[in-house]
């Protein structure tokens, strides 16, 4: 509200974005992606238009990666009554809630416990608990983290999702989603293909930051 950003984070407590704790959900410094970006032909245009763009990280790569599985073939509405019907059920309740502010996220193993009874198709509530599992047994979703191979290995994880995790969790600049229907969308209004993509390295998560500016219209 009042545009600040808050959530709850590990303690847990609420923090608003003026705490340190939050600031990773503002992504890495977009200045050499734009200087880069800048001078291509397909996307110093969009650069012009909305300089300083981001790709948004996250405080929590574990919370993303499972809220990333839940919104697989879904709206993003339907997405996110999912995660806050498992947040109800599996969250650890504040102390002090604060507005809408009431849980935590769930512990990784109280996610693999309730999975099989969330209501989505047996595949995605596999998925859910797999990457839960993962996490429980040591995975590391952060910035810097090498992690695409653990990812892809789990079941139903494919490479739209791990690219996601990729570019949102372990800060991957050049992370590349070309199957994403608003980037495959933004490249068409663009008028160019994926292999357009070729020249936009290693800046291609901000790159599809911008496809999906203008795939929206923006």
């Amino acid at each position: 509200m009042d545009g600040v950003y808050r959530r709850v984070v590990a303690g847990p407590r609420v923090v608003d974005l003026s705490d340190a704790a939050a600031r990773p959900i503002l992504g890495a410094d977009p200045a050499a992606a734009d200087a880069a970006l800048g001078r291509d032909p397909v996307l110093g245009p969009c650069v012009a238009v909305r300089p300083g763009l981001r790709v948004p990280g996250t405080i929590d790569g574990g919370e993303l990666a499972i809220r990333a599985v839940l919104g697989q073939q879904v709206s993003l509405a339907a997405a996110r009554t999912l995660a806050a019907g498992l947040v109800a059920r599996a969250g650890e309740p504040l102390d002090r809630p604060d507005g809408t502010l009431t849980h935590a996220w769930p512990a990784p193993a109280a996610i693999v416990e309730l999975a099989p009874s969330l209501p989505m198709p047996r595949a995605r509530q596999r998925a859910v608990a797999a990457v839960a599992q993962a996490l429980a047994d040591g995975l590391r979703l952060v910035p810097g983290a090498d992690a695409r191979a653990e990812l892809l290995a789990l079941p139903g994880i494919g490479p739209w999702t791990a690219e996601y995790i990729a570019m949102r969790a372990l800060a991957d600049p050049d992370a590349w989603m070309p199957t994403d229907l608003g980037v495959r969308r933004g490249l068409a209004r663009l008028g160019v293909t994926a292999d357009a993509a070729d020249a936009w390295r290693p800046f291609r998560a901000h790159a599809v930051m911008h496809l999906w500016a203008v795939a929206a219209g923006r």
